[in-house]
Order: structure tokens, then sequence, then C-alpha cells
């Protein structure tokens, strides 16, 4: 190495999210709890809020005593109530939860690509 030293250009190290996730480094892991901790906080509020409906639909037949003497089909109405009342509910409560489950992740994509710009 008989020539001048060169002067070698140093570039700037950037660290994106989607780095610090793939090495699964300590600012990677915080965003994935981040992202665990809103789907769980969202399954909680979903299955606190259709647990609430099930139980007031419950306190709704305990409360009424003469509901048991009015039969659509020799079926009482607390049953019916109970059985085909209650699925609809539970659908629409896995559509609300599918809907803001599918958000959180969007938005921690949108994350993820914006500071990888």
């Amino acid at each position: 190495m008989t020539g001048p030293r060169a002067r070698a250009t140093v570039s700037p190290v950037r660290f994106t999210v989607s780095r610090e996730l793939d090495e699964q480094s300590e600012v990677g892991e915080l965003f994935i709890r981040s992202l665990i901790r809103s789907q769980l906080r969202l399954a909680l509020v979903v299955a606190a809020g259709f647990g609430a409906i099930v139980l007031g639909v419950l306190l709704l037949v305990l409360l009424l005593p003469g509901s048991y003497a009015v039969a659509l089909w020799t079926v009482p109405l607390p049953w019916l109530l109970l059985g085909l009342g209650i699925y609809p509910v539970l659908l629409v409560c896995a559509g609300l939860y599918n809907r803001a489950a599918a958000r959180n992740e969007r938005k921690f994509r949108e994350l993820i690509s914006e500071s990888d710009r």
C-alpha cells in the first residue's frame, strides 16, 4: 500500500422499525408488545360487551317470571331469547371485533411503512 490514503465516506446508519423488528431488538419488541396490548384490550372490551348483553338477557328472563307463559311453537320465550336471540348478537360482536382488529393491524403496518421512508 504505497498510495495515498483515501477517505472513506461514512453513510449515516438509518434505523427503521422494520429493521428493528427483523433484528428483534428492544425497540422492535416494544412495537410488537404495543400491538399485542391493543389487540388484547380490544378482545377484552368485546368479550365484556358480549357478556353484558348475555347477562342482560338472563336478568330480563329472571325478572319477568310471566315470560315463561309466552310460547312460540311450544317453545317458551326465554328459551327463544337465549337460543335464537344471542346468535345474531354474537355475529355482530365477531364482525365488530374483526373489523377493529384489522384496523389495529393496518395502523401498525402504516407505522412501520412511515418510519421506513
